[in-house]
């Protein structure tokens, strides 16, 4: 895949969770039925951050080669976050009844951390 491309889509996929739990913290718990009070948005905002960090990363690489020795760090970091997320969503999809988003969101997040694992170990 071009990097190019992959860097754009994950960077999209990132950005844009992240701006709403960043603006929006309370609706996002309340969405995830959790109570928004407390430290909870702020844990949320944190974890905005986060994913807005990654984004913007991913934003200002994509014009360059990324795979093998070029920008390594950065493609690892993303084959971490998405492996990771991936699972963890694959976990709660195991919980029992599931919304059709959280679907939507293991499978973005599996063909990202399959794309980056193949930028990083193919080269």
């Amino acid at each position: 895949m071009n990097s190019k491309i992959l860097m754009t889509i994950s960077a999209i996929v990132l950005a844009v969770p992240g701006l709403g739990a960043l603006f929006a913290p309370q609706e996002f718990l309340t969405y995830l039925g959790a109570p928004p009070s407390g430290y909870l948005p702020a844990l949320v905002q944190l974890f905005a951050a986060a994913l807005l960090g990654l984004a913007m990363i991913n934003w200002a690489v994509k014009g360059s080669k990324v795979g093998g020795i070029y920008n390594r760090p950065i493609a690892v970091g993303n084959l971490m976050h998405f492996t990771v997320g991936a699972f963890t969503m694959v976990h709660v999809s195991m919980r029992g009844h599931v919304q059709p988003v959280i679907i939507a969101i293991t499978v973005i997040y599996a063909l990202l951390a399959i794309a980056f694992g193949a930028v990083v170990f193919r080269g």
